[in-house]
């Protein structure tokens, strides 16, 4: 808000495409004013994983 992260809604470090489940969220979020943003970050390393 106004140019500043207010808190991460959601982080999950152990991802796997092949068990894609629901997160819940501990509290609803409401965007309040015209222009918040929510920014989704996405970051997949493959160079270790066998067969891809």
């Amino acid at each position: 808000r106004n140019g500043e992260q207010l808190r991460i809604i959601c982080e999950d470090k152990k991802y796997d495409f092949r068990l894609q489940e629901i997160q819940d969220m501990k509290e609803i979020l409401i965007m309040k004013p015209p222009g918040d943003e929510i920014l989704v970050e996405c970051n997949f390393q493959t160079l270790n994983s066998p067969g891809l």
